[in-house]
């Protein structure tokens, strides 16, 4: 069999022989399959809203970070991104393909609002209110709104306040004798609902947002000022997130965190939207004020900002407007009266969050917390809850007399303070903390509890691919193997004598670590199936990930798949491969799900020669995963849970209803979307475990 020659391993001569797409744009293109899902009728009305609001959410996170570092790369700069392209060339597209999606974002919102009144939900602005209304909006305003806002006047000579990106703003605009005075006004969403629900004496529900409710009160608010007429229009910032962290050795890596985070409330903005309707002498006052210029990117919008607050939409109207209730499936091997660890000393439990109920995790960490033979508790922690059931179990756990030790990754991007709060708390009941790794990301989901059985220690490993949070759970879908396997628990162990001496580099056989053997060995394993190929054998690779651009491995892809490797690839988010066609046949199939859950686990499979490997990680396919964070894949050994995984993707890869074809025009078609029957692949899995059950 043809195919040609292999890349070499230096990775600059891999990205220059290979065209790669910018992973900003192809992000975008997995942002639009959002918007896709806020437009499909099938799609219940008011989980609609809240995939414009998840869209939204995502949109503000992609500015404060992907543009912010292109904006960096371009004022120091640097010509070439490793995809190819410049970041100014980039900056540009974005803001063509964000202006675009907007315009959809907008007829989709309008839209949904026609299908509201249909069932008799309607949003109302300040214009809309009858009488009745207007006096229950004003009683609400002077009881809870205006004592929590503070206008500011904005003078020429005067300072702008410092703007959060977090918030939406008020900018008043009061006219008399063709001149204006501008006031601005901060929606305090933080410490009020976004949604007011207005009472109704029929079947209506109206509810008017907080912004409205402000703006139907403005004369209430200003009445000491002279003015013919008063108007307000919505706008909000984008700021640049990355951490600025120095090297001053002097500080301790806390205090440092602690400094850049408060840095980053004041850092560089990159976005500035508004209410499309705002007189430009306002518009450029603002700008001025806030040292916007021409290249920035400054969008023109409708009435409503941070739409993320409608991920939070109040629970009004008919049971047929949400998804129906998918109540956690009980799990096969967890058994009612016995332990957990007793459980898992029998044989590997696989957990599909949210399939699975989050809370086995925090009902066995309570359950250890108090065993009087568990000796130790170790974990990592990246992204936990607020008021973390985690994090309380853990500090029971060194109540007891547990030693606990929690590696807590303080670079956990928008998580910061948080943790520097779990850590400060976690500190003072004597749990001992371990900030990470220098000049490494903690990204591995480990957990690994130490017991004294029959005079010996015997350890209990939890390895996964998401978030060890109560919350995200519900809504992420994940994966966690809990095992008492020899080889894994010995290797876990190592990854957790790493974090305590660095300058030891442990050996893996089992477990793929990055920075360490997870991208060596996955070359190695893509080789393999060339070299079955090549053989006439049976070759197949499957993964599954949020993110594929790294360039070596996409370039081993690319030749597993030309050498005759039978590749199918499940990418949520950024896709930076091209892939050639036969005959309109796609070389290396793609698709990309996106469904009533956030698909969030990571699954590598090999058919490697018929001896079938399946690892589950926490990493995805990023330079960034593979080389400068610690990461951890494990190796699945069950051959039934193994099965269980294979099949959990080949149903999502059947998928007709929500998976989209990552094709090279990222047209965000739907897979087979006329073929019968329709198989809506998370659905289908949920059955599949409630089948096992019936079983």
């Amino acid at each position: 069999m043809r195919c040609f020659l292999p890349l070499g391993n230096n990775i600059e001569s891999i990205q220059m022989s290979l065209k790669l797409r910018s992973k900003e744009i192809s992000w975008l293109a997995f942002n639009e399959r959002l918007l896709q899902e806020a437009a499909r009728e099938e799609v219940p009305l008011i989980e609609r809203l809240k995939f414009l609001g998840i869209y939204s959410n995502n949109l503000d996170e992609f500015f404060r970070v992907r543009v912010a570092i292109l904006r960096r790369l371009a004022m120091v700069g640097q010509l070439t991104l490793a995809e190819g392209g410049n970041p100014r060339e980039v900056l540009s597209q974005i803001e063509e393909v964000v202006i675009e999606h907007s315009t959809k974002f907008e007829e989709i919102y309008n839209k949904i609002l026609g299908e509201l009144a249909t069932e008799n939900i309607f949003i109302v602005n300040e214009n809309q209110l009858t009488p009745d209304q207007g006096e229950f909006v004003t009683l609400y305003f002077k009881r809870e709104v205006r004592p929590r806002i503070m206008p500011i006047i904005l003078k020429k000579g005067n300072p702008m306040p410092l703007l959060s990106d977090d918030a939406i703003y008020l900018a008043v605009n009061m006219e008399k004798n063709k001149k204006s005075e501008y006031a601005l006004i901060e929606v305090p969403t933080d410490l009020l609902s976004r949604f007011l629900i207005i009472p109704s004496q029929d079947d209506k529900t109206y509810i008017m947002l907080l912004e409205d409710v402000i703006r139907y009160e403005l004369d209430d608010t200003f009445y000491m000022f002279s003015y013919h007429k008063i108007s307000s229009y919505i706008f909000k910032v984008t700021r640049d997130a990355e951490l600025d962290l120095d090297d001053d050795v002097a500080e301790s890596y806390v205090k440092l965190v602690a400094k850049s985070i408060v840095k980053r409330g004041n850092s560089a903005l990159v976005r500035f939207v508004h209410e499309k309707d705002i007189p430009d002498p306002l518009l450029l006052f603002l700008l001025s004020k806030l040292n916007f210029k021409k290249e920035d990117v400054v969008i023109a919008g409708s009435r409503i900002h941070n739409f993320k607050d409608f991920m939070g939409f109040p629970m009004v109207g008919s049971d047929h407007l949400y998804y129906h209730s998918m109540n956690p499936v009980k799990h096969t091997k967890i058994v009612h009266g016995q332990t957990y660890l007793n459980s898992i000393s029998k044989g590997d439990i696989l957990f599909h969050f949210p399939y699975h109920s989050f809370f086995h995790f925090v009902d066995l960490l309570r359950e250890v917390s108090i065993d009087p033979k568990v000796t130790e508790i170790k974990m990592t922690c990246y992204r936990m809850a607020r008021n973390s059931h985690i994090i309380n179990a853990l500090i029971n756990a060194a109540r007891n007399g547990k030693k606990v030790t929690v590696v807590l990754e303080l670079r956990a991007r928008f998580n910061e303070q948080d943790n520097i709060e779990y850590g400060n708390m976690l500190n003072k009941e004597n749990v001992k903390v371990i900030l990470g790794v220098p000049g490494l990301k903690v990204h591995s989901k480990l957990c690994l509890i130490t017991r004294k059985e029959d005079k010996d220690s015997k350890k209990y490993a939890l390895v996964g691919t998401g978030n060890f949070n109560e919350l995200t759970s519900k809504v992420f879908s994940d994966q966690l193997l809990c095992t008492a396997d020899l080889n894994i628990t010995r290797e876990v162990t190592r990854v957790f004598d790493f974090f305590d001496q660095n300058y030891k580099i442990p050996r893996f056989q089992h477990l793929l670590v990055s920075p360490f053997t997870m991208r060596s060995k996955l070359v190695a394993m893509i080789k393999h199936e060339i070299t079955n190929a090549k053989a006439g054998l049976d070759a197949r690779i499957y993964f599954k990930c949020n993110n594929m651009v790294d360039a070596e491995i996409i370039g081993k892809i690319e030749e597993a798949a030309k050498c005759g490797v039978d590749v199918r690839l499940n990418i949520r988010g950024m896709f930076s491969m091209f892939t050639s066609s036969v005959d309109g046949k796609m070389n290396v199939p793609a698709i990309g799900l996106i469904d009533r859950y956030l698909e969030h686990s990571r699954l590598f499979y090999f058919h490697n020669g018929g001896n079938e490997k399946v690892y589950i990680s926490s990493s995805d396919f990023m330079t960034r995963n593979l080389d400068r964070r610690v990461e951890v894949a494990v190796p699945i050994y069950d051959p039934e849970i193994r099965k269980e995984l294979i099949d959990f993707f080949n149903l999502q890869w059947n998928d007709n209803s929500s998976a989209r074809i990552l094709d090279n025009d990222l047209t965000n078609i739907i897979k087979n979307k006329d073929q019968k029957p329709q198989l809506k692949s998370q659905l289908a899995f949920y059955d599949y475990l409630r089948d096992r059950i019936a079983k």
